[in-house]
């Protein structure tokens, strides 16, 4: 994805909190990030690209488009981010997320229960309540269960005939007034499980049970005139009432519930899909249907919600939807908000829908755009050329040698006036010796539409050749040759003043420098010698190594090939110690080579 891409979507971006992730050409998730201001996140990655690590820059110039999912809150950002790399396992995400985890407070499944902070889930029947994105937050509502219920925190296994038989003894934890002794039969099992069932009412947002239960510890203590131990419990419930006014740790009204929204623009319909687990946000999803012609909203919507659900394994008992649809008789609640938090789900979830659609017709103008812009270009470029057909299917070659050794040639193609990398060719020149270009250019034209025409593929509507009079002409040659001149058209580039040459006319077509047409020319002919190049340039590396270690005795090309292989370079087999070499040749040969390289430096 490029700077030019980016900035054709800039302004759909919202300015809001969210998740983006990066996909690429087929689909797939790439890298998937949270963001305070969307806007601002993903400007960061365009706007300074020096800036950005290699691998950042990696995945970036990978990436086709960037899907969006809008939340209320960071905090939402942060679960669903972490929800969905655990889920998607993103190539660019596995490094750095692999293992991150957000905190859980357990109610361990024991006799007498403890209750901790962990990162672990464990299925053992042990309660977890979170995730908490916030470790400070966790650890506060964590003290504060400590300084209300006096629970045990250590480890002894606490079984009846243990207890009974006095095994264990009061630790300092008693002694310092932390635990009130359930190993020594001064706590009631009953009494200590009520207080887990007051825990469990605060992780769920149930708060006015608690308050209850603590006001009628009140008046127990009270009644037996145990005005000291009365107060304590009365400081527990200021303690608890200060901490529900400024805290919640889920969501007291909503549970677990699934969001379903709808939008639909000419023959597409759009659904959005928010998955709400305890209160949180825990998966976002969109997706896009194509509508028939006897399909209503409520159809659609029906069967993108019981394939959603099917698909996330939801068993959600409530279900949150924007309009009245027939549902079967199921023991789930289908509910149409009018006001509070169930609202606002279905207002964030129609905020996402929207948002997709509007990135989908922002696509659909880009590729129309883009279309007419290659369709602009092309038939300019017919009409400057003057040519009896458009070319959508454009060949350009180029030569390359070094006074005349490894000669080697690039075909490269482009299809509706953008490069077709795949169909790229690469050659070696194979019957001319010595820095000849005309007979190299006549011989790889043979080859290529020769080979062209025992496939049965199709022939390009224009060919173009890097060079003046003497390549066009060689090139014409092996066209006629093969029969095919009057089916193509073919033209040849000088690159000093860009002049443009047809077969047969000694005078040159100047075409203006602006035009897009010979921007269009000029692209394909420095993407040849590019191809080209780079090619040459790797074959004479290939063969000076080579040659370089051929030239030991007893050295062959196989067993060259064969050290290079394993140490990769020349370089690492000279800062390689001889018992490695001796590893990989022997003995005989790993001295002939040490010897020798350690000779030319």
């Amino acid at each position: 994805m490029t700077k030019k891409d980016y900035l054709q979507i800039q302004q759909t971006i919202p300015r809001s909190p969210g998740v983006y992730q990066f996909m690429d050409k087929k689909d797939t998730v790439l890298y998937v990030g949270k963001a305070k201001i969307l806007r601002n996140r993903i400007a960061s990655y365009f706007n300074n690209p020096s800036s950005l690590a290699y691998k950042t820059k990696t995945m970036v110039s990978n990436a086709e488009h960037i899907r969006f999912t809008l939340v209320e809150t960071e905090q939402d950002a942060l679960l669903l981010e972490n929800t969905l790399i655990k889920n998607l396992q993103p190539r660019y995400n596995v490094m750095l997320k692999d293992g991150k985890s957000y905190s859980y407070l357990c109610i361990k499944k024991e006799r007498f229960p403890r209750v901790f902070l962990t990162r672990k889930v464990v299925r053992d029947g042990s309660l977890y309540f979170g995730p908490y994105t916030s470790r400070y937050r966790s650890k506060q509502l964590l003290e504060l269960i400590k300084q209300i219920f006096r629970l045990r925190t250590c480890s002894y296994n606490l079984s009846e005939q243990n207890i009974g038989n006095k095994k264990i003894k009061l630790c300092l934890e008693y002694h310092i007034h932390n635990c009130l002794g359930p190993c020594q039969h001064l706590q009631s099992h009953e009494a200590y499980m009520d207080n887990i069932q007051q825990i469990k009412n605060i992780l769920q947002g149930h708060f006015a049970p608690v308050k209850d239960f603590i006001r009628q510890q009140m008046q127990i203590l009270a009644d037996d005139l145990k005005y000291e131990q009365a107060q304590e419990w009365k400081d527990k419930l200021l303690i608890f009432e200060d901490y529900q006014s400024k805290s919640t740790v889920v969501s007291s009204r909503i549970r677990d519930v699934d969001v379903f929204t709808y939008a639909e623009h000419e023959d597409s319909a759009f659904v959005n899909y928010l998955k709400v687990v305890k209160g949180v946000l825990l998966n976002a999803h969109t997706v896009r249907l194509k509508k028939n012609l006897n399909e209503d909203r409520t159809t659609i919507l029906f069967y993108a919600i019981r394939d959603f659900r099917e698909r996330f394994n939801s068993i959600a008992p409530e279900i949150i939807i924007p309009f009245k649809i027939d549902w079967p008789d199921e023991p789930v609640r289908l509910t149409i908000p009018l006001r509070g938090d169930k609202k606002k789900l279905l207002e964030l979830s129609a905020k996402n829908v929207q948002y997709t659609m509007a990135q989908y017709r922002r696509e659909l103008i880009n590729k129309k755009s883009k279309v007419n812009s290659a369709q602009r270009i092309l038939k300019t470029l017919q009409s400057d050329l003057q040519m009896d057909k458009i070319p959508y299917h454009i060949e350009c070659f180029d030569n390359s040698n070094l006074q005349g050794t490894h000669p080697v040639a690039s075909c490269v193609v482009f299809k509706n006036a953008k490069p077709s990398k795949r169909a790229y060719r690469h050659y070696h020149i194979k019957t001319v010796k010595g820095p000849d270009d005309f007979a190299s250019m006549r011989e790889i034209i043979y080859r290529r539409y020769a080979r062209l025409l025992h496939e049965n593929k199709e022939l390009p509507q224009l060919i173009i050749i890097d060079g003046g009079k003497g390549q066009l002409h060689a090139a014409v040659d092996s066209l006629r040759q093969l029969n095919i001149l009057h089916r193509v058209t073919i033209i040849g580039i000088a690159k000093k003043l860009e002049e443009i040459y047809f077969p047969g006319d000694s005078i040159p077509l100047y075409i203006n420098k602006k035009s897009e047409s010979l921007q269009l020319i000029q692209q394909a002919r420095n993407e040849a010698h590019r191809f080209a190049i780079n090619f040459h340039r790797d074959i004479r590396s290939k063969n000076m190594i080579d040659s370089q270690l051929t030239a030991i005795s007893g050295i062959g090309e196989k067993t060259a090939q064969k050290l290079l292989k394993h140490f990769g370079s020349i370089t690492k087999i000279k800062q390689s110690p001889k018992k490695i070499i001796e590893q990989v040749v022997g003995k005989s040969l790993a001295d002939k080579i040490t010897r020798h390289l350690s000779e030319e430096e």
